[in-house]
């Protein structure tokens, strides 16, 4: 199907003004810095006014917002080219500051108090921080209060994978399922997703909506970001992916269109819309599909795959061909299919070393197998999300 075709009339039709109510709202370095060094002024001005525009109209905003690092930089009078972690971590802490203060004194024109609030994947991937994370951004927003969110990059860092978001679209996303949000904008220097790069091919196509995000739409997003930002458009297709499976609609567009804030908020067509694959999924499910606690994959067959889709019955150890990286009883981890692909997550009853045990056998031969039994099925129905 010709991605340029696909269903103007569902851009058209999706959320209007008065469903988007709880939007967050995503700004990249690229934008804030106007593709210059240092911060931009009179972007960041235009950005936050139309905020106080949605913020007048009752609406609640979160915004995640990248500069700190070029922030830190441009005060340093750093070197461009240098980008090791640890000099990273000290321009974040120089800059975190500068971009806060720039904020304060923009906002303050419009009698908005802001917040701020530095997360790290170590503190949601486990419940209670993800439920705490939560209801304090929640109680912000019911105290008329915007909350400008960012990794702590301070903290987090490249080399453990596993407690770093890798950049502000996927923390957008996880921030959108965090808080329940009707709209993710992932506002950026680019227009949408093509069916080309349009800056080398002029015969690309802009994508108006997009209904299901499959592998052809992930072909189109390229590769990784500028020099100043971490997120080209392939970690905002995945930023979509998360959203829309949790119900979020999804817009990626150019920040310095003019009132794009305000024209999305209504229901305008700009950029490219993805459309939410799945109606709105309650908090701990929302927890679940993030994949934020995450500790390792469970690798089924065929026929187990299509059993979880059609039936969306219980895992059980029959459909099990292999298990990936190491997690105990009780983890979190992604079931996927012999080609990689997610099919669901959820809570393990077995420890990956117990599951390369049962792996392929009868439930009913699980006590004779291991001398003990948790159940009859590796992950159950109850604790288990079909995506």
């Amino acid at each position: 199907m010709d991605k340029t075709k696909r269903s103007t009339t569902k851009a058209t039709s999706a959320k209007k003004s008065s469903q988007y109510h709880r939007l967050v709202i995503k700004l990249g370095t690229n934008l804030l810095t106007g593709g210059t060094g240092r911060l931009d002024i009179p972007t960041m001005t235009s950005l936050v006014g139309q905020v106080a525009q949605l913020h007048e109209q009752g609406r609640e905003i979160v915004l995640v917002s990248s500069g700190a690092i070029a922030a830190g930089r441009d005060k340093l009078a750093a070197d461009s080219n240098r980008k090791d972690i640890p000099f990273r971590q000290i321009l974040a802490a120089v800059g975190q500051g500068r971009l806060m203060h720039a904020y304060e004194q923009l906002f303050d024109r419009h009698d908005i108090v802001i917040a701020q609030a530095l997360l790290t994947k170590r503190e949601l991937s486990h419940r209670a921080g993800y439920l705490n994370a939560r209801n304090t951004i929640l109680s912000l927003l019911s105290l008329g209060v915007v909350p400008i969110i960012n990794e702590n990059d301070v903290l987090a860092t490249d080399e453990i994978k596993e407690e770093k978001f890798g950049d502000n679209d996927n923390l957008s996303a996880m921030v959108a399922n965090l808080v329940d949000a009707d709209l993710l904008i992932l506002l950026s220097d680019v227009h949408g997703l093509y069916t080309a790069d349009p800056r080398k091919d002029k015969a690309a196509k802009l994508i108006p909506a997009v209904e299901k995000i499959d592998a052809e739409i992930e072909s189109m997003a390229g590769g990784a970001g500028t020099s100043r930002g971490t997120g080209g458009m392939a970690t905002k297709i995945e930023a979509a992916k998360l959203a829309t499976r949790s119900g979020i609609a999804v817009v990626i567009t150019e920040g310095s269109v003019p009132n794009v804030i305000t024209r999305l908020a209504e229901g305008e067509s700009v950029g490219t819309l993805f459309l939410p694959t799945a109606s709105k999924v309650e908090s701990r499910q929302r927890w679940m599909i993030s994949r934020l606690a995450s500790r390792g994959k469970v690798v089924i067959d065929d026929g187990a795959a299509a059993a979880l889709k059609k039936r969306k019955g219980s895992l059980l150890p029959a459909g099990i061909k292999d298990t990936e990286r190491e997690f105990r009883r009780g983890d979190m981890v992604d079931v996927v299919d012999q080609q990689g692909c997610r099919v669901a997550c959820g809570m393990s009853n077995y420890s990956a070393t117990e599951i390369q045990t049962i792996k392929g056998a009868q439930s009913k031969d699980i006590m004779s197998l291991l001398g003990y039994e948790y159940g009859a099925e590796v992950v159950h129905r109850n604790n288990l999300v079909v995506l």
